[in-house]
């Protein structure tokens, strides 16, 4: 969720304009609205120049193309901007790829090879198409807690932060000393880079709550700055071709399909979940205080998730950064988002301009990322002692043995707990156990 769970916003809308509102956006819509159009471009604005950095990021730590990744994001504007126009999911937020899926895609690429990743994205976008129709999710949230989320995000926060790590020392081939690692020009990169991150820290504390964009802008503009006096290591894009073709797979085994399938419905789920939290936390930040409807934005992503598979696109789903981004720039209609689109997409059809970013300022913002992904858990607390130690567990598990292994791993431990408690402690014969759980899911699947 772009590194972030939970959002409160200091922010609220006064008495007039609640009152403007009620007597002149009427029907209201989602997609558009003449009275905000001033502040939904300026916000667009914001927002698509604060997105490209961090979609950088993410795609670098996905080991995808970065232009596939920006290209990504621009389409799946593109999709929630139309989609608000029917079934609205949400107001305001912004669409793109995902921190919390950027090391799931890597074990992808690296297993069934960048020719095949189209493919398990578009079986993920099918499988969440399932998920969509018959309002799945709900089953999903019971079998996965929040919790144990957060210690997901919590671990993938980590493999984040430390992935980018080697680029805040990194220094140009040229200036590496064979004889010595702490040079004169490595040791000014490390301290360039720790400045960059104190100060990147220092204004996102100061204007979280006014203007997050901020610290993106100064750290972007800076590193642009810094790299016209001094030797660093420079941003480079591929300018890899965007063509349409179909997803076909290329498997040799049997056994290579049963692990595809298995990858894209943990891609599936954790994309589902991701924006089930990120859809509870922007209606808490909607400047109008309107409500979500998660399964219409599950509809946007598999759309989404489809077309991107058909020119190798990654996932994508509504990123809680940028969206808190987004409403805070000024945001009321997701016309923001079809602005945040185009600003994306002139990127992407103009590559080498991201060649003026030093590497250094787009590490700054990873581990910036990854350590709110870890910082996280705090909202674990008030779930209690039991919740904390899981999340902590699945952070830990997912970080050492794997994030597919890992959650698999946590959920198993979960599920095992729960037993032993109710059929030790509690001494519900098993039966019992199994038959209040099953009530759980009837339970669910009755509710509107």
């Amino acid at each position: 969720m772009d590194g972030t769970s939970v959002v409160h916003s200091s922010n609220s809308i006064s008495a007039a304009e609640k009152q403007t509102y009620s007597q002149f956006a009427l029907p209201e819509s989602a997609a558009f609205q003449a009275q905000y159009v001033g502040r939904d471009v300026a916000a667009g604005l914001i927002t698509g120049v604060m997105a490209i950095p961090l979609s950088v990021g993410i795609a670098m730590m996905s080991d995808y193309p970065i232009k596939v990744g920006l290209a990504t994001v621009a389409f799946a504007c593109l999709v929630g901007w139309i989609n608000a126009w029917i079934r609205p999911g949400n107001y305001i937020g912004c669409p793109g790829i995902a921190a919390g899926l950027a090391p799931v895609l890597a074990i992808g690429v690296a297993t069934f090879g960048m020719e095949n990743m189209a493919f398990v994205v578009f079986l993920t976008a099918v499988m969440q198409a399932v998920i969509w129709k018959f309002n799945w999710q709900r089953y999903i949230l019971l079998a996965v807690p929040v919790y144990l989320v957060e210690g997901l995000l919590a671990g993938i926060g980590l493999k984040i932060a430390l992935k980018f790590l080697d680029f805040t020392y990194e220094i140009p081939a040229d200036l590496v000393a064979a004889d010595t690692f702490f040079n004169g020009a490595r040791i000014q990169m490390i301290l360039m880079s720790l400045a960059g991150l104190v100060g990147f820290v220092y204004l996102f504390t100061k204007f979280r709550y006014i203007q997050p964009a901020v610290p993106y802008f100064v750290i972007i503009v800076a590193g642009v700055i810094l790299a016209q006096f001094l030797q660093v290591p420079m941003l480079h894009v591929e300018d890899v071709p965007l063509s349409i073709a179909l997803p076909i797979p290329h498997f040799d085994s049997g056994l290579t399909w049963l692990y595809v399938i298995g990858f894209a419905a943990m891609l599936a789920v954790i994309d589902v979940i991701e924006q089930v939290m990120s859809n509870a936390a922007i209606q808490k930040i909607d400047p109008l205080k309107r409500e979500c409807n998660s399964n219409n934005s599950l509809l946007a992503i598999w759309i989404a998730n489809i077309g991107s598979s058909f020119f190798g696109g990654m996932t994508n789903l509504d990123g809680l950064a940028k969206s808190t981004t987004n409403r805070l720039a000024g945001a009321y209609t997701k016309l923001s988002v079809l602005i945040v689109g185009c600003v994306v997409a002139f990127f992407v059809v103009n590559p080498e301009y991201l060649e003026l970013l030093p590497k250094f300022a787009v590490a700054i913002v990873m581990m910036f990322t990854g350590w709110k992904m870890i910082a996280g858990l705090m909202h674990v607390t008030h779930h209690g002692p039991y919740a904390m130690a899981l999340a902590i567990l699945t952070g830990a598990l997912v970080y050492k043995v794997g994030i597919f292994e890992g959650l698999l791993a946590a959920m198993s431990i979960h599920a095992l707990i729960h037993y032993l408690l109710y059929t030790q402690v509690d001494k519900q014969p098993a039966r019992v156990v199994v038959g209040n759980y099953l009530a759980n899911l009837k339970k669910l699947s009755t509710m509107s």
